[in-house]
C-alpha cells in the first residue's frame, strides 16, 4: 500500500512540474495506471478521448482488446502496469509532437525507475522510438530487445503493435495476439539471467 501511495505522490508532483503544452487542451492529466509493484510495464503512445474523461489509460476499446490478451496469458489489468508516453490527450488524437513527447519524459522514467519492471513493452511505434528512434514496429515486433540506457534501470523490451491498430487490421490482430503470448517465456527467460 505504501507503494501506491508513493506513486500517488509522483504523479501529483507531474501534475504540477510537467510543462507539457496539451495541459492547456486536455481534460486531466493521465497517469499511469496498475500495479507498482508489477514485472512488466506497457507503455503506450498517448491518452485518447476514452482515457482522457477518466483520467486513466487505456480504457477505450483498445484497452479492452488489451485486458483481453492479457486474460489469454493469465494476467489480469490489476496485476500488471499501463501508462503512455504523453500524459495528456493530443487534440484529435494526433500524432504526439516531439516537444510534447520531451516535455513528459521526465515524468515517465521516473515511473519506470519507481516500479523497476523486469520487461518494458512498447504498444505501437510511438512508444517503441521514443527508446529505439531507428527501429521500425514492421521489423521488430515480437522480439526481445536488450539495451541499458543511463536513465532507466530496465533493459529488456518488447516491441508489439498498437491494441488500437490491430482493432482494424485481421492481419495485425493475430500477430499481436502471437507475440502477447510470448510475454511470459520472455518474462521466464528474464528471471533465469538475473
Amino acid at each position: 500500500m505504501e507503494k501506491v501511495e508513493a506513486l500517488k505522490q509522483i504523479h501529483e508532483k507531474w501534475f504540477v512540474d510537467c510543462k507539457c503544452e496539451l495541459k492547456k487542451t486536455a481534460t486531466q492529466p493521465v497517469p499511469g495506471n496498475g500495479n507498482p509493484e508489477s514485472l512488466i510495464v506497457f507503455i503506450g503512445e498517448a491518452p485518447g478521448k476514452s482515457e482522457d474523461a477518466p483520467g486513466i489509460p487505456f480504457v477505450g476499446a483498445a484497452g479492452k482488446f488489451l485486458a483481453e490478451m492479457l486474460e489469454n496469458i493469465g494476467l489480469k489489468r490489476e496485476e500488471i502496469y499501463i501508462t503512455n508516453i504523453l500524459k495528456y490527450r493530443p487534440p484529435n488524437n494526433r500524432d504526439p509532437l516531439p516537444e510534447e513527447k520531451d516535455a513528459c519524459r521526465e515524468w515517465l522514467h521516473e515511473e519506470l525507475n519507481f516500479i523497476k519492471p523486469k520487461l518494458i513493452v512498447f504498444l505501437g511505434r510511438h512508444s517503441m522510438n521514443d527508446f529505439f528512434p531507428t527501429e521500425t514496429i514492421s521489423n521488430v515486433h515480437g522480439k526481445l530487445l536488450i539495451k541499458k540506457f543511463k536513465n532507466i534501470e530496465t533493459k529488456y523490451f518488447l516491441p508489439l503493435y498498437h491494441p488500437a491498430a490491430a482493432l482494424y487490421n485481421g492481419g495485425m490482430r493475430e500477430t499481436l495476439m502471437e507475440d502477447f503470448k510470448k510475454i511470459p517465456k520472455i518474462l521466464e527467460k528474464i528471471e533465469k539471467e538475473n
